[in-house]
């Protein structure tokens, strides 16, 4: 990771505020994907587009752990257990 951020310092400087929001980020992520699995990138642009790639799968993990925490925060508070959603419901 120490290589990705001397790569991209400025990704490792946004502030809460100014991250994108999750929906933004997976957005765009997989934007890139796409673009780089069609295979058209010349190697230069496929490094960078990697790079980006990185960079917004670190804000969609961080966001989704704060969402996590923030869940479990709340089910604690409520005293109440957290039990996984029933799949095969029998209606």
């Amino acid at each position: 990771m120490v290589f990705l951020e001397k790569l991209n310092p400025v990704a490792n400087q946004k502030t809460d505020s100014e991250a994108p929001d999750f929906e933004t980020a997976l957005s765009k992520l997989e934007s890139i994907v796409t673009k780089m699995e069609a295979g058209e990138l010349t190697l230069e642009q496929a490094l960078k587009h990697f790079e980006q790639g990185i960079a917004l799968a670190r804000e969609c993990q961080q966001a989704l752990g704060k969402a996590e925490q923030r869940i479990q925060a709340l089910i604690a508070e409520n005293n109440q257990p957290l039990e996984p959603p029933n799949e095969g419901l029998d209606n």
